[in-house]
């Protein structure tokens, strides 16, 4: 029962959406550093070829970037068609790709509503939909296949922001990760989901004009998170040391949800 090899990830396929920056950067860095190939995705090409070519020099691995809009069909196929011409299967799906969005209750639009739940619900379960035969090609019960759902803390509890699709659609996450955990524990496919806290990242930097100051001030841990914490808990759950955790929903926010309670400001 060797630690490395509990968390071994070393030659595994792993796609991860939104991967070019803030948490999904964080989870593609870790599991480069450890030895696995990994595909990423992101609406802005420029910016997500550029990500790609730098994370595979930083740690010596193979990151490879696809341009694609997953809040659609179109955009979902595409993706998943470049991932099946590369690859005869998957061994994880990192499903973090989202979108927030803020206004008062009394203006909030349609548009902000729909935006937000096409990408971060409906994205989630069409995409593991479209690549479950690929996860499916090396699943064991010995080595099963995982997914995990990013959502978020505001899904647990009342948000500080008046995001009401945003914190709605990360409740649905959560729920939807314990029902596609329930089908494909089946196949030996394991699907859990992560619900951070506050990290850097450019949704919640928008939210504070990138002074965390006063959040990592207000939570119990007085800071906020970092790339290990979030890469670390990834890594865990789709490793051995994860194998018989399915449809758990885990807070990494320093303790906000459940010993100080949901305030950042």
């Amino acid at each position: 029962m060797e630690i490395n090899k509990l968390f071994d990830v070393s030659g595994k396929v792993v796609v991860v959406t939104g991967g070019s920056r803030g948490i999904g950067e964080m989870i593609t860095a870790g599991f480069l550093a450890n030895g696995a190939k990994v595909y990423i995705s992101a609406r802005k090409a420029p910016a997500l070829m550029e990500k790609a070519k730098e994370l595979s020099e930083r740690y010596n691995g193979e990151c490879i970037a696809i341009p694609c809009d997953l809040s659609n069909t179109d955009g979902m196929d595409y993706f998943v068609q470049q991932i099946s011409e590369n690859e005869k299967g998957i061994d994880y799906l990192i499903n973090n790709a989202g979108a927030a969005w803020g206004e008062p209750l009394e203006d909030f639009s349609e548009t902000g509503w729909d935006k937000v739940m096409d990408l971060n619900v409906k994205s989630i379960f069409f995409l593991t939909q479209k690549l479950k035969s690929l996860l499916k090609t090396n699943a064991t019960i010995d080595d099963p296949s995982r997914v995990i759902n990013i959502g978020s803390i505001d899904g647990l509890n009342v948000p500080a922001f008046e995001t009401y699709s945003y914190s709605t659609s990360k409740a649905a996450v959560h729920h939807l990760t314990r029902v596609l955990a329930n089908k494909l524990v089946k196949e030996d496919i394991l699907v859990n989901a992560i619900a951070p806290g506050p990290y850097p990242s450019a949704m919640l930097g928008s939210a504070v004009n990138s002074d965390y100051s006063f959040i990592a001030e207000a939570n119990p841990r007085k800071r906020v998170g970092t790339p290990e914490d979030i890469a670390g808990l990834a890594i865990f759950l789709c490793s051995r040391a994860g194998a018989y955790t399915v449809g758990e929903t885990i807070t990494s926010d320093g303790g906000l949800v459940k010993t100080a309670g949901h305030k950042l400001g």
